[in-house]
């Protein structure tokens, strides 16, 4: 396949360009630096996947057409859409969870100068979305789709973190609420509807296809957006930290994650009555007895057996799908994720 990255990071600068000569505001020398820099330390950092896939699946769903230079554009633009949106989302999650480190370097709230700062960064951040969408779209048929998709999803991710928050307040630990059920609902609000079905249904936009006929793809992306997040909880406890590029902090944290779910789901009464006590402590004893419970629950085999099925479910849905292209696409988001080490 085509790599589209070089292309992709030039269309970052003409994008940032245009935001910092936005003429709906009169930019002082200051405050234009300010953006600047937020800019580039908040968007471009992470690993662009959720941006690059707009362009690789509309590349697809072309059957091998060329594309033309304006196509690359605007597929590129509205990938670099989905990655403000997520800048938005990690600047406010990060203060949120008081987190310290992101993408290796400090979380932008802990630099200095910047402090309580980042929370409008992310109102920008999000504000960013339309402008790009209006220099660029405006013209187009799916122009209003376009925005009721990035809205909608916004909204369902916004709704995803909130079940997150409530089941995780501090100093109401209370391991009863997480079940298989709760931790699915989180994960497909906060995560699969923008990292999974938001590059693929822009792509669909842009060939001209009506998004109420692709529910069952939207469904299968979702699918894949929870085994993708179940596969980031067995990592954050059993993938090497050199490799994953951070060290897990699902346990200490109290975090729903998919292991304690299972765990609670597997254990005996001994068992569920250490993890009530243990999970969530933040020293170290008590972090790598949970761990052992999970090793002594083959937690490991558990997950590898949940793998193999949820592969095999997915692949038997993709190929149900009537469109080639549509196949192809699936099977490439599927390929990017089974059987990840990081």
């Amino acid at each position: 396949m085509t790599d589209f990255k070089p292309k992709f990071l030039e269309v970052y600068s003409v994008l940032k360009s245009d935001l910092l000569n936005d003429s709906a505001f009169d930019f002082t020398q200051d405050s234009r630096q300010w953006l600047d820099k937020m800019l580039d330390y908040n968007v471009p950092g992470g690993k662009l996947n959720r941006g690059l896939s707009v362009i690789d699946s509309y590349k697809l769903l072309k059957e091998g057409k060329e594309l033309t230079d304006d196509e690359v554009f605007l597929a590129c633009a509205l990938g670099w859409c989905i990655e403000w949106l997520q800048a938005y989302f990690l600047v406010l999650d990060d203060i949120m969870d008081n987190s310290q480190t992101r993408r290796g370097q400090p979380c932008w709230y802990k630099i200095p100068k910047v402090g309580m700062i980042a929370v409008n960064d992310g109102v920008l951040l999000r504000n960013h979305i339309p402008r790009i969408l209006k220099k660029y779209f405006r013209s187009k048929a799916y122009y209003v789709d376009l925005i009721d998709l990035f809205n909608e999803v916004e909204f369902q991710t916004a709704s995803g973190q909130m079940i997150d928050l409530i089941t995780t307040l501090v100093g109401e630990k209370d391991l009863s609420k997480y079940s298989l059920s709760i931790h699915r609902r989180i994960v497909q609000y906060k995560t699969a509807y923008y990292s999974f079905y938001l590059p693929v249904a822009c792509a669909l936009l842009m060939i001209g296809e009506n998004l109420d006929d692709h529910v069952n793809v939207k469904e299968i992306l979702i699918e894949m957006g929870t085994y993708f997040q179940v596969q980031d909880d067995y990592l954050d406890c059993f993938g090497a930290p050199e490799v994953i590029g951070k060290i897990g902090t699902d346990i200490e944290d109290f975090k729903c994650s998919w292991l304690v779910v299972k765990a609670l789901e597997l254990s005996n009464d001994e068992q569920k009555k250490f993890l009530y006590e243990s999970y969530g402590k933040e020293d170290h004893a008590s972090v790598s007895k949970v761990k052992e419970l999970y090793r002594t629950l083959k937690l490991e085999d558990v997950f590898a057996d949940y793998e193999s099925k949820s592969y095999e479910k997915l692949i038997k849905f993709i190929e149900a799908h009537p469109s080639k292209a549509v196949q192809e696409v699936l099977k490439s988001f599927l390929g990017k994720i089974y059987k990840r080490k990081k």
